[in-house]
């Protein structure tokens, strides 16, 4: 395993910051519900409806990605017990 440019902490903030600078181009009703991955590094992203396809896709093209995950117009990527909300 490479190692981490970043801490957990800064990946997901970093991820989030990015996510939200792509919102406007990712948050398509066609994309709605799929995953999107993030390189918090490059800013470089797949989206897909299956997070280890879009995961396996992005560090095909990036080695060494350093990677955030949100489904696309929700507040979670899985809930478990609980109820996902559209953002």
């Amino acid at each position: 395993m490479a190692h981490l440019t970043y801490s957990r902490e800064e990946i997901a903030k970093r991820g989030h910051d990015l996510y939200e600078i792509l919102r406007s181009q990712v948050e398509l009703a066609p994309n709605i519900g799929k995953i999107i991955a993030i390189d918090v590094v490059t800013g470089e992203y797949e989206i897909d409806d299956n997070i280890l396809v879009v995961s396996d896709r992005l560090k095909a093209r990036l080695q060494d990605a350093e990677m955030w995950a949100e489904r696309i117009g929700f507040n979670a990527v899985y809930s478990v017990g609980g109820v996902l909300s559209r953002t």
